[in-house]
């Protein structure tokens, strides 16, 4: 589960994130919208540990600035960054053995398979084009089996099949108790994987829903139907 409490975060005397808090539980997928500026990648990168902040954030109950909470969640960053003179499987490698993962060697030529990277584990990071990339950075976050994971649009820079790979593989660790934060503008690449919307304007969470109490109800018109039909774009 991931639990945000009270999360606030200034640049300056710009106040990016102003007191936000909600909640996912085990096994559900959340979706963090958003327009550019709203705060979306910086409650993100608050959470991965990437940003000082006041407030608390909760990772299966332990405070996540400690180690304990670290070793539970992986982070799929929006823009992926490699180690350039490491191959993709040495990437993968490193980070089995920072978090002393159990995944096994089957199991890591099965994901490298599954998004098309089997044939390319000796490619270096300079080598590797932003969708290859965004590829690996799922794979590494996936090899540590995480009991919460955080996406941060991920499907930008993917090809279709990737898309369709990563959408089953939210719906499989959903269904394995995972829990499962996406940020996105792209309504449309969520639509069949969201339990919770938290809609995001002007720093503050201004509304969310329950796909369990509105039924098969369109993304699209909630969404609208909440913010007023601002535009969504690039976050901050």
């Amino acid at each position: 589960m991931l639990e945000i409490q009270e999360l606030s975060k200034s640049y300056g005397k710009y106040l990016a994130v102003d007191r936000v808090s909600f909640f996912i539980p085990d096994g559900q997928v959340g979706v963090l919208l958003g327009p550019n500026g709203a705060g979306k990648s910086t409650i993100i990168k608050s959470i991965a540990g990437l940003l000082r902040y006041t407030g608390r954030i909760g990772i299966q109950g332990i405070d996540a600035k400690k180690l304990d909470a670290k070793r539970l969640f992986a982070y799929v960053p929006e823009i992926p960054s490699m180690f350039e003179a490491l191959t993709v499987r040495e990437h993968i490698e490193y980070v089995r053995r920072a978090y002393d993962s159990t995944v096994t060697d089957e199991e890591i030529e099965a994901l490298l398979k599954r998004f098309d990277l089997d044939d390319k584990q000796d490619k270096l990071g300079n080598e590797l084009s932003k969708g290859m990339m965004q590829k690996v950075s799922i794979c590494c976050a996936l090899s540590i089996k995480p009991k919460v994971i955080l996406l941060d649009e991920p499907m930008v820079g993917l090809d279709p099949k990737a898309i369709k790979e990563l959408k089953e593989v939210v719906i499989e660790l959903k269904n394995q108790g995972v829990t499962v934060l996406i940020s996105t503008h792209m309504l449309e690449m969520v639509e069949e994987l969201w339990d919770v919307m938290f809609v995001m304007e002007k720093s503050h969470i201004i509304g969310s829903y329950h796909k369990s109490e509105v039924g098969e109800k369109d993304l699209d018109d909630l969404f609208f139907e909440m913010t007023g039909g601002w535009e969504t774009g690039g976050d901050e």
